[in-house]
Parts: structure tokens; sequence; C-alpha cells
């Protein structure tokens, strides 16, 4: 399972790094080849957010004891995917301002003006943006913490049925134990009363018979 994980891991790298090289190079574009280009990287984006759902659902699927060190470089990933998005805002919000510059023809002033009320509405948006994803990360975080205790809480239960279990065992075997002890001793017992027994007759025949000896003659 780790094994897909790791496909994914490095298909996200490979993508992740192109993506960075077209965001870098939109600006320096021009007319349609820089909407192509926008286009281009806008389905990149999908593209890693669906990788990144995916690694998302191959982390939950791994054993709780080893799902900490996947949840740390999944946590890295998104904050690298926030990055990619951030710095592609940007760049649309530039491809925006030359566009709309060149259809309505507004001046320098204008211009700088609304580039930097667009920008500082990307940046509040951004930080909504990181403060959701941090919301969404302890969620994540305390559900995976949930369910590992759940699991240990389990594994716990199960001990202690099976110790139970080997108690009442050996609670029985005690008492049969104690009766196969019991029927020895009583056995034991009954044995040497009848060696008294057969003493004493044995011992009251001889003299019997002595007595009888002496008086015939």
């Amino acid at each position: 399972m780790s094994s897909d994980f790791e496909s994914y891991e490095q298909d996200f790298a490979v993508l992740t790094a192109d993506i960075t090289g077209r965001i870098g190079r939109v600006p320096k574009l021009l007319g349609d080849e820089k909407k192509q280009m926008v286009a281009n990287i806008e389905k990149q984006l999908e593209e890693a957010r669906e990788l990144l759902e995916q690694m998302e659902l191959e982390v939950r699927e791994i054993p709780p004891q080893s799902r900490g060190m996947y949840s740390s470089r999944m946590r890295s990933y998104k904050q690298e995917m926030g990055k990619l998005e951030a710095d592609f805002k940007r760049s649309r919000i530039a491809y925006s301002d030359e566009v709309r510059n060149e259809l309505l023809g507004d001046d320098g002033n204008s211009s700088e003006n609304q580039r930097a009320h667009l920008l500082d509405n990307t940046e509040r948006l951004e930080r909504s943006s990181r403060r959701l994803e941090a919301g969404y990360q302890i969620a994540v975080e305390t559900e995976q913490i949930g369910q590992e205790m759940l699991e240990n809480l389990s594994h716990d239960r199960e001990k202690i049925q099976r110790a139970r279990e080997r108690l009442r065992e050996t609670d029985a075997n005690l008492g049969k134990s104690s009766r196969i002890l019991t029927g020895m001793l009583r056995r034991i017992i009954q044995n040497r009363i009848l060696v008294v027994i057969l003493a004493v007759f044995i011992i009251l025949t001889t003299a019997a018979a002595i007595f009888f000896s002496v008086q015939g003659r």
C-alpha cells in the first residue's frame, strides 16, 4: 500500500516541478500563448489536487503505527500546493490586469491601484485559506488519533478477554486437580485403615494360637 503512495508521490513531485516552471514563464508570454499557458496550468493544478486526494486516501489505509511519517509528508505537500496556487493567483492577477488594460485602455495609475487592491484581496483570501487548511489538518489529525485510540482499546479488550478465558481454564484445571488429590488422599487413608485392621487381626490371631497351644500342654 505504501508503494502506491510513493508512486503518487513521485507523480506529484514531477507535476509540481512542471507547474512551478510554467508559472514563472507566464509573465514573459503575450496574447494567445499566455492564455494557453494559464489554461494548461489550471489543468495541471487540478491534476495535482486529485493526486493529493489519492495520497490522502492511501495514508488512511496505512496501519496507525506507520501512519505518522506519511501524515507529516502529506502536510508538507499540501503546503507546497498552497504556495503553488498562491503563485498562480499572482500571475493571473498580473495577466488579468494586462488584458483589462488592453481592452479598456486604463492609464498607469488606475492599473496600479487596481493591482494593489486585487493583491490585498488575494492576500486576505490566502490567509483565510491557510486558516481553513490548518483547521482541516487539525480535524484530520484528531480523527486519526481517535481511530488509533479506538483500535488500541479494541486490542486491549481482546487481551483482557483472552486473559479472562485463561483464568477460567486455570480455575477449572485447579478444581479438577483438587478433586483428584482429595480422592487420592481418601484412598490412601482407607488403605492405611485396612492395613491397621489387618495387622491387629494378625496379632490377635497369633496371640490366640499361642494361648491355646500353651493351654493344650
